[in-house]
């Protein structure tokens, strides 16, 4: 009986500690502790929203559609933020990390966006292959948060939903949808934020 107890004890504990160590290596890396892209918010209606951003510059590369980075195009990315560029400067990691999707038979971009620090002085330049600096120009777009994960199945019908209340509202949309995760690929589906943006004309 002691015996028992006494490995049901060993296992508790250990069970404790090892989901202790999880949850403060996922506080750690969460997204609280990255900068932002900067948006004004205009308006919101449950899981909807109306948003103003600002210029933002990004450093993208091409994503195979429906990859969401696992094509290699996060690792380039994160390869450019831990100094593989022309300054060797190493960039701190940002949310969200947008992913464009320009139609079913060609490839997208994946963004990281860059620091405003960094943007107000002097970016470097990538020196990977198929690595480069963009612009992304300053625009309303219509938002839709959701959680879960970032696959075929939620960008899909997330962008169906997003188009019917852009419909609804009488806006006018560009062509084109982009999709930004904020959360590192350990995050709980329960916890994960993610979103789909469509800019308006």
């Amino acid at each position: 009986m002691g015996i028992m107890f006494g490995t049901k004890m060993t296992f508790w504990i250990t069970a404790i500690a090892i989901g202790s160590v999880l949850f403060v290596g996922w506080k750690l890396t969460a997204r609280g502790n990255y900068e932002t892209a900067a948006y004004q918010l205009i308006d919101s209606e449950g899981a909807f929203e109306l948003r103003d951003y600002p210029e933002i510059m990004l450093v993208t590369t091409d994503m195979a559609v429906a990859s969401n980075g696992n094509d290699g195009s996060f690792g380039r990315l994160f390869q450019y933020i831990s100094g593989s560029n022309e300054l060797g400067q190493k960039v701190k990691m940002t949310t969200p990390v947008f992913m464009e999707s320009n139609s079913a038979e060609s490839n997208g971009t994946m963004g990281f966006v860059i620091p405003q620090k960094v943007a107000e002085s002097t970016i470097p330049q990538p020196t990977g292959s198929r690595v480069e600096i963009e612009k992304r120009t300053a625009g309303k777009y219509a938002v839709i948060r959701f959680n879960g994960r970032l696959n075929q199945r939620t960008q899909a019908d997330s962008e169906a939903k997003l188009i019917d209340w852009i419909e609804k509202q009488g806006w006018e949309r560009e062509d084109g949808t982009e999709f930004a995760g904020y959360d590192p690929p350990w995050t709980p589906k329960i916890l994960r934020r993610n979103e789909t943006l469509i800019r308006l004309k």
